[in-house]
């Protein structure tokens, strides 16, 4: 039985992608840091084999913890991250450090850890869920959307790199997601959530799921949203800017 490790995976698209995997014959090994929540959705997912880890992955070395507990996966998906909402000059330092911490560095430093054995067995997938953020500046979001960027780019560059070698590389990028998200974020009064198009969790990452099978380098889920990634690529960066601004702000 092929097996799957998702982090993030107690709720919104990392529990939604568990969900997918387990209903494609994966077992699983899922990653939050509520064990309480993981446990809940093992026996939901039951008679899927599925282990848990919970995890604070902002916390410096919890990477490695992972490797040591599951050395080896078939399918590695990076989905753990969450942004904070504000002028950077007033962000605490501690909660953007570990955004970074959380929405990067684990990222890269689980990809690297798992990468050797895939191309050991000249197998395995790796999906990054990146977001529709990722193609331009985010005021009042700028780390985050900064984050996403970074996840994108990393993502399209390995993917490049490990053409040929039977291991693929698929960054997610959906747009607004009916996710705890906004929640947490402070994001419900935006524009971007009261005037956009928010998808359901559970068709991200159908699509997520399909892109990374079939090897996509770039998933970007609805068509609204790739006709805004697109227009965003072909506008005065100033002029995307200030729109990203605008619609971030309460109305």
């Amino acid at each position: 039985m092929p097996s799957a490790l998702i982090t993030g995976a107690s709720g919104g698209i990392g529990l939604e992608l568990a969900r997918v995997f387990a209903r494609e014959g994966y077992s699983l090994v899922l990653v939050a840091r509520s064990r309480d929540r993981l446990d809940q959705i093992a026996a939901e997912l039951k008679p899927t084999p599925v282990q848990v880890i919970a995890k604070d992955l902002t916390l410096a070395g919890a990477a490695e913890e992972i490797l040591r507990e599951v050395p080896q996966v078939d399918v590695l998906v990076n989905n753990a991250g969450f942004g904070v909402y504000g002028p950077f000059a007033r962000m605490p330092l501690e909660e953007d450090l570990g955004m970074l911490q959380l929405n990067m560095t684990v990222l890269v430093e689980l990809t690297k850890l798992y990468l050797p054995g895939m191309l050991a067995a000249k197998s395995g997938k790796i999906l990054n869920v990146a977001s529709t953020a990722a193609f331009q500046p985010g005021p009042l979001m700028a780390l985050y959307y900064a984050t996403k960027a970074f996840v994108l780019s990393f993502s399209e560059a390995i993917a490049n790199e490990l053409e040929g070698t039977g291991v693929t590389v698929t960054a997610l990028c959906p747009g607004p997601t009916a996710t705890g998200f906004q929640a947490r974020t402070k994001l419900e009064k935006s524009r971007l959530f009261k005037r956009m198009k928010v998808m359901d969790a559970r068709p991200v990452a159908e699509m997520g799921y399909r892109a990374l099978m079939s090897g996509k380098a770039l998933a970007i889920p609805g068509m609204m949203n790739k006709v805004l990634v697109q227009s965003v690529r072909f506008s005065p960066r100033g002029m995307v800017t200030k729109i990203a601004r605008m619609m971030q702000e309460e109305e």
